[in-house]
């Protein structure tokens, strides 16, 4: 890649696509189902993979680095849960690479000698410490490129202690088997990225395998998808707890509503039976008044009837 190539990568990956207003590039948007969304995450087993023995060649979906930037940026207003598009395609991939596994074991289990369980133990175990020296190494050399010297030495001093301790299983083994089957090349199934290694595999070898792109490559996949694991888990278990918070908080306000209509219904009942104590007690003081006035008048009427026999009486 040319430099302004580089140039111009590194900036859709800071800025995205609408960093110089170019439309074209802005109609595919990261959430197209086109878009891959493990890419988005920056952990596509074709990106990963690229340039190994296993490199998978171009992704059948859109790789955009300013595709991912869109994402990143719009990842810190809303969650996009693109998480679990990602986990299932690494849970697919390594259930692949997991089946290819356990069928390489299955061939050599038939193409390789018979041997006793005690003579397997001891090859296992040769084969473990030759991991534990592969790892080393690569880590030792990880650290002298990165400068830290005092530490890569301190690493090639467990180096060696491992190497005797291999030593010392190597001649165990030997002397459990036959001369003419202990020069035979025991195999065994990495089971972080499916290579074949060897039992007599020299340090060189080892430190190629465990620091090497592929089996780097394949740890940083494994633990990639442990992370969304997790993370999938934890953001389905939040959601949960807010979808259950939603429904008891509108329960909630159900039974508030029904209470506030009980209330209101109650008072206007009482508002309508006060209504009618008054109108009664009106009506009461009405008849009341109406028949004091009727009672009033006769008794006028007949103090005026006395009146008059008086006075005719009197004439």
């Amino acid at each position: 890649m040319s430099a302004q190539a580089q140039m111009r990568a590194l900036l859709d990956q800071l800025m995205g696509t609408a960093r110089d207003g170019d439309e074209t590039r802005q109609r595919v948007k990261f959430t197209d189902d086109r878009v891959c969304k493990s890419h988005l995450l920056d952990c596509c087993p074709h990106d990963i993979l690229a340039g190994t023995r296993m490199d998978l060649g171009e992704c059948t979906k859109i790789h955009d680095l300013a595709l991912r930037a869109d994402y990143e940026i719009a990842s810190k207003e809303r969650d996009l849960f693109f998480e679990l598009d990602a986990m299932d395609h690494l849970e697919s991939f390594i259930a692949e690479c997991d089946r290819r596994t356990e069928l390489a074991k299955k061939r050599l289990a038939e193409t390789q000698e018979e041997i006793s369980a005690e003579v397997s133990a001891k090859a296992e175990k040769v084969h473990e410490l030759n991991e534990d020296i592969g790892k080393l190494l690569a880590k030792a050399e990880q650290l002298g490129a990165e400068g830290n010297v005092d530490e890569s030495q301190k690493i090639l001093m467990e180096v060696e202690k491992v190497r005797a301790k291999k030593k010392e299983a190597e001649e165990e083994y030997r002397n459990s088997m036959p001369a003419s089957s202990f020069q035979q090349q025991k195999l065994r199934v990495c089971e972080v990225c499916s290579a074949y290694l060897g039992l007599h595999d020299n340090d060189r070898r080892l430190a190629d395998h465990f620091g090497g792109k592929l089996h780097l490559g394949f740890i940083q996949i494994r633990e990639k998808l442990d992370q969304l694991r997790k993370t999938v888990a934890e953001k389905q278990e939040k959601r949960n707890q807010d979808r259950l918070r939603r429904r008891e908080e509108r329960e909630r306000e159900e039974r508030m509503g029904r209470r506030s209509g009980s209330r209101n219904r109650d008072r206007r009942r009482s508002s309508r039976d006060r209504s009618s104590r008054e109108k009664s007690r009106d009506r009461e003081r009405k008849e009341k008044s109406s028949s004091e006035r009727r009672h009033e008048s006769t008794n006028g009427k007949s103090r005026s009837k006395r009146s008059e026999e008086r006075e005719a009486g009197e004439i």
